[in-house]
C-alpha cells in the first residue's frame, strides 16, 4: 500500500488541483440532480480512486503488468473534465459581478496551482521534429534497409527514442531493460570496458546487424580481429557492421 501511496503523493505535483477535484466532487455529489451526468462526473472517478487506492487490485496490478507503471492509472481520473464541469455548473448560477469574481478565482486558483512545466529539467528543446535525439535519426536512416528488418544493439539512452523512430530498426533488448530486465548482452553493453571477446559473441548470437557504441566507450580488444567495419560516426556514437551476421532481414 505504501508503494500506492508513494505513487499518489509523486503523480499530483503540489497538489492542490486534486484538492480543487475533491471539492468540485463534493460539491456535484450534493447539487447534481441527473442521474447520467452523476455516473460520468461523480460515481465514476470515485469507483476510480477506491479502485487506484484498492491494496488487492494494487497488488494484482504489481504481479500482472508490473510497479513501476501504476500511476498510469491516475490518467483514467477525469480530473480535468469534473473540475470544469463544476466550475461551469457554478459560474452559471451566479450573476453580475459575483460571476466574473468566481470565474477570476477559479483562473487564478488553476494558475497557482500548478509549476511551470517546461521548467521540469526532463524536458528539453526538440533537435528535430520527430522530438527524438538527432543520432538515433542519423543512424537509423544509415542503417535502414527499406522494406526489410535490421537488427542492432543500442546504447541503454537510446533505447527508448529508436523504437519510437524506426520499426524496422529492431533491438535485441528494449522497453524490458528500460523497466529493469537486464541480460548477458546488456551487460556488455553497458560494462565500463567494454570486452569485445564478450560482447561480440553475444551480438551474434542475438543476430544484430550493427553495433552502436558511444565514442567515448573503453574497448578491450581490436576491432579489426572480430571481423567488425567502421560504418559511420555522428553526434557522439560509432556504428560498426558485423559482416558475419547476414545484413537483411525478411520482414513479415
Amino acid at each position: 500500500m505504501s508503494s500506492v501511496i508513494n505513487t499518489f503523493q509523486n503523480y499530483i505535483g503540489t497538489g492542490s488541483i486534486v484538492i480543487w477535484f475533491l471539492l468540485a466532487l463534493l460539491y456535484l455529489l450534493c447539487n447534481e440532480k441527473q442521474k447520467p451526468r452523476r455516473i460520468l462526473f461523480i460515481y465514476t472517478p470515485i469507483l476510480l480512486l477506491l479502485l487506484f487506492f484498492n491494496p488487492l487490485f494494487a497488488k494484482a496490478f504489481f504481479i500482472l503488468v508490473g510497479e513501476e507503471i501504476y500511476f498510469r492509472n491516475f490518467w483514467l481520473l477525469p480530473i480535468i473534465v469534473v473540475l470544469a464541469y463544476a466550475a461551469v455548473q457554478i459560474f452559471s448560477s451566479l450573476k453580475g459581478k459575483k460571476a466574473v469574481c468566481f470565474a477570476t478565482i477559479v483562473v487564478l486558483l488553476i494558475t497557482f496551482s500548478g509549476k511551470l512545466v517546461y521548467s521540469n529539467p526532463l524536458y528539453t528543446k526538440a533537435q528535430n521534429p520527430y522530438h527524438v535525439p538527432n543520432a538515433v535519426v542519423h543512424i537509423c536512416d544509415a542503417i535502414e534497409v527499406p522494406g526489410h528488418e535490421v537488427m542492432a544493439v543500442f546504447p541503454y539512452e537510446l533505447l527508448l527514442y529508436v523504437r519510437q523512430y524506426d520499426p524496422l530498426v529492431r533491438m535485441p533488448y528494449g522497453r524490458d531493460a528500460m523497466m529493469g530486465w537486464r541480460d548477458e548482452l546488456y551487460n556488455a553493453m553497458e560494462a565500463p570496458v567494454i570486452e569485445l571477446d564478450v560482447l561480440v559473441p553475444l551480438t551474434r548470437e542475438a543476430g544484430c546487424h550493427y553495433i552502436v557504441l558511444r565514442s567515448g566507450d573503453k574497448i578491450a580488444g581490436n576491432l579489426q580481429d572480430y571481423g567488425l567495419e567502421w560504418l559511420m560516426e555522428t553526434d557522439g556514437y560509432v556504428v560498426y557492421i558485423d559482416p558475419a551476421v547476414e545484413q537483411i532481414v525478411p520482414y513479415f
